[in-house]
């Protein structure tokens, strides 16, 4: 994606099943926890650099100890910041004394995160802001161990303010109005509720005080905590957790929106918002990770036990379908594949585009997170040229000259590396009145590879989002090439409306196939769409959120989608540009054919997944309406 897209955030968690000592003994260190940790971490960098956080638990330490300790931050390399400071402690320690560091017993209960529960968090602040006091892990904090909560996720709720009248019904006083703060107080509330339960029914039965507490943290039910919890969230979620004692857990939104996967063996539990990090991480093979199922927890009580349990209904699975074309990482054996099909399934959409003249068009792509779906595409030219192949042999058959055959069989896709990005560069300029003149010089080009106003130039991105980048820099950029026809394709659909379960997508006027889809209804006489679809919008504002329809479907209903593609390169081509240009777009049919089991699309079909995604794309609508630059949610 050549515009910067912020979303998502990362989750990791792991839960040592043997005692510090044996992870020293047979992998020479008993930080054996924190330094896969921190590996898994790192390599969930994609899903959030906003912050990073990490929190450790140690068990039964005696009273007075301090058995939990947590470490955030909202640097610009957070994650290495958060580690930096871990290790500084570490490091005095190893000079001063490194035979009593490396004692794993001394370590237990000297040493701040020796312990064995991990827990860490990659951070994108969709909601809220930055400021550390919103970086996860989050804690409610109590004298009693099973009423300690430490939470941490990768969500978005669409109906905040509905949960947050909720908590002060309840007598509450939230101290920020936040997704974050209102699951942490839910899941609070209802864990209070449950030890009070306990409480009241071992007391009954005559058990002493410091009795009922090991009994409490031994019978706690940590998923009917998250089934009452979890019951009004409308959102796309993984949330995982750890309950002071010692109990883990990780769960999963009934739509299976957000990713959770997880990975046991005799020594640890470890579970993580993407399957490749883990396979990495541990050396495993997919076969022996398993995906969380949508509704599900992941629970792993203090003895280590393991439970993967139906906390909520599961719905129709709607998995979040640009997880898959961009957000994720390019290494799960899945995702590799279904990117190279979304590249091969637009050959007939590119050949109808530069005329099947293949001779005179050079292949390329921008950036490189469109690599995959580039490989896919060129397969596509190749299968086609080897239909084409065949099929003149077996005309010319016995007419072919030795000459015409090698010439048959040598033709191949014509494939360069045009575009060459300058991170650096990216990095150095920074200030906003300076970003147009920096965002002509991003990306560089590769001269000479474009025979001047003959050959078409074909490049591929993942998607296109508002834009901006095409029109202000790289079709500049591509221009000077000299190429006869510039054909950008978009490996997914036009973006049509807004996101609400965890990437930065909320505004109606950031998508420029909604702009099209307004210039066609001014051109073409049907404004009167536009003020009826407001009126739609606006009477149904006060309706509980199960009765809201998604009216904005029809200020694109008019049009076919080659029609708002044509509107989008017309708005898209800069003034002066001399080569013809064309933008192609990805099908909503072949997005689910080549992601089958993922086929979330409410951005590209506004088929929302849940009642408040409705609410979203109306509220986004009223805002566009009444030129109001604010979020939907």
């Amino acid at each position: 994606m050549t515009e910067i897209l912020k979303h998502e955030c990362g989750v990791a968690l792991i839960r040592l099943l043997k005692p510090l000592e044996f992870y020293q003994e047979k992998y020479g260190t008993w930080r054996y926890g924190l330094d896969k940790l921190y590996l898994l971490m790192e390599k969930q960098h994609n899903r959030g650099q906003d912050g990073a956080g990490v929190v450790s638990i140690k068990f039964d330490l005696k009273p007075g100890k301090p058995y939990l300790f947590r470490r955030r931050s909202n640097s610009p390399s957070s994650i290495n910041d958060v580690f930096a400071k871990i290790h500084k402690h570490y490091n005095h320690l190893m000079g001063r004394e490194p035979e009593l560091f490396e004692n794993p017993a001394y370590a237990r209960d000297n040493i701040p995160f020796a312990g064995e529960i991990y827990l860490g968090h990659n951070r994108y602040g969709t909601f809220g802001n930055t400021s550390i006091d919103h970086v996860h892990p989050v804690m409610r904090e109590n004298n009693w161990k099973s009423r300690n909560l430490v939470l941490a996720g990768n969500f978005n709720l669409t109906n905040t303010d509905e949960l947050f009248r909720k908590l002060i019904n309840l007598g509450q006083h939230p101290k920020a109005y936040s997704d974050t703060v209102t699951i942490l107080e839910k899941v609070g509330h209802f864990l209070d509720e449950e030890n009070e339960h306990l409480f009241r029914k071992y007391k009954k039965q005559g058990y002493a005080n410091i009795e009922i507490s090991g009994l409490i943290e031994k019978n706690l039910d940590v998923n009917k905590v998250l089934e009452i919890s979890s019951k009004d969230w409308d959102g796309g979620y993984t949330i995982a957790g750890i309950i002071g004692h010692g109990d883990m857990f990780m769960a999963r939104d009934p739509w299976g929106i957000r990713p959770a996967y997880y990975y046991a063996d005799d020594e640890v539990v470890i579970a993580a918002s993407e399957r490749p990090v883990i396979q990495t991480v541990m050396n495993v093979p997919t076969e022996k990770i398993r995906e969380l199922e949508p509704g599900n927890s992941l629970l792993v009580k203090k003895d280590g036990s393991l439970f993967d349990e139906t906390i909520r209904t599961p719905r129709t699975r709607l998995s979040c379908s640009f997880e898959r074309i961009y957000f994720s990482r390019g290494s799960d054996a899945g995702i590799y594949r279904e990117r190279k099909m979304l590249g091969e399934l637009l050959t007939p959409l590119i050949l109808k585009a530069v005329g099947h003249d293949l001779v005179n068009t050079v292949f390329s792509y921008i950036p490189n997170t469109a690599e995959s779906a580039f490989y896919g595409m060129i397969k596509g030219i190749e299968n086609h040229m080897l239909e084409e192949k065949s099929r003149i042999i077996l005309e010319e058959g016995s007419s072919m000259t030795e000459a015409r055959v090698r010439d048959v069989i040598a033709s191949r896709p014509r494939v360069e590396k045009i575009a060459i990005k300058d991170v650096k560069l990216r990095t150095f300029i920074s200030q906003e009145k300076k970003r147009d003149d920096l965002a002509g010089h991003v990306y560089d080009i590769t001269y000479g590879t474009i025979r001047e106003g003959e050959d078409n130039l074909v490049i591929i991105d993942d998607s296109i989002v508002r834009g901006t980048t095409l029109k202000r820099s790289i079709l500049n950029i591509l221009d000077r090439l000299s190429p006869k026809k510039i054909v950008i394709v978009s490996s997914s659909p036009q973006i049509r409306y807004p996101d609400c379960y965890g990437i930065d997508m909320t505004k109606l006027t950031d998508f420029i196939a909604f702009h099209a889809a307004i210039e066609l209804l001014k051109e073409s006489g049907r404004e009167g769409i536009i003020s009826e679809v407001y009126r739609l919008s606006k009477d149904q504002q006060d309706r509980p959120v199960e009765q809201i329809v998604n009216h904005v479907k029809e200020i694109y209903r008019p049009f076919t989608a080659e029609e708002i593609s044509e509107k989008i390169t017309v708005l898209l081509k800069p003034a002066d540009l001399k080569a013809e240009v064309e933008i192609v777009f990805q099908t909503i049919e072949n997005l689910h054919r080549a992601c089958p089991n993922d086929r979330g699309d409410w951005y590209f079909t506004g088929n929302y997944p849940t009642p408040g995604g409705n609410k979203v794309v109306n509220t986004s609508y009223i805002n566009y309406i009444e030129s109001r630059d604010q979020r939907s949610y």
